[in-house]
């Protein structure tokens, strides 16, 4: 059973925020999710090292993305898609680099780059 303080909240912005600012509100995560996500990969892919990535816990965001899509239960919307499932495919791309670039010497990432 929702709480008081929550029924406010959801009469609040069900009554009080217009359309476009809400379809803006969707599109936002929508962008910057996946592109934050993004610039992790690319600095990973670029360096070829994965020092100081967390594999648990990119491993942890791309569970936590997908319970979110199945949760919000908007399945057919673009901006969920895109938020959710297409951050949660990037998280696993960091995960499969990190594993990939990770440094088997301890971390140090020039002592990986020595040949």
């Amino acid at each position: 059973m929702p709480s008081a303080l929550a029924e406010s909240a959801t009469l609040l912005l069900a009554d009080g925020l217009p359309p476009a600012l809400l379809e803006l509100a969707g599109w936002v995560p929508a962008v910057v999710f996946p592109g934050a996500t993004l610039l992790q990969l690319v600095v990973i892919l670029r360096r070829k090292t994965a020092a100081g990535v967390s594999v648990a816990a990119w491993s942890a965001f791309a569970i936590a993305n997908i319970c979110l899509f199945l949760y919000t239960e908007k399945y057919g919307e673009l901006e969920s898609i895109l938020g959710a499932l297409g951050t949660a495919l990037l998280n696993l791309c960091i995960v499969a680099a990190a594993i990939r670039y990770r440094n088997p010497e301890g971390g140090n990432p020039k002592a990986s780059a020595r040949v």
